[in-house]
């Protein structure tokens, strides 16, 4: 298992645009993977759906910890784990 800890970065958290983006790119890059995010409150969700991820209400300034296990989890936790860091700029819906 691998672990990180991130903290939220994106000034609106992490909604459902972010984390379309994250489950989207666990479901095509690391398929046999489990993920499990825990704040420092203890509340923790494995990652497997979009409500999974949304529950866990990662506002900006949220430090986590990220947990990784399968066959390439060095790249998994990294990869995520960035994504989890990222400041989104999504163009605004007209």
């Amino acid at each position: 298992m691998q672990e990180r800890m991130v903290t939220i970065r994106n000034n609106a958290g992490i909604h459902c645009r972010p984390s379309g983006v994250i489950l989207t790119t666990i479901k095509k890059e690391f398929p046999d993977h489990a993920f499990t995010i825990i704040k420092a409150s203890g509340e923790s969700a494995e990652i497997t759906g979009m409500l999974d991820l949304i529950s866990l209400a990662l506002s900006k300034g949220v430090t986590a910890k990220l947990q990784v296990e399968g066959i390439d989890e060095e790249k998994a936790v990294k990869k995520i784990g960035d994504l989890l860091e990222f400041e989104f700029d999504f163009p605004p819906r007209k």
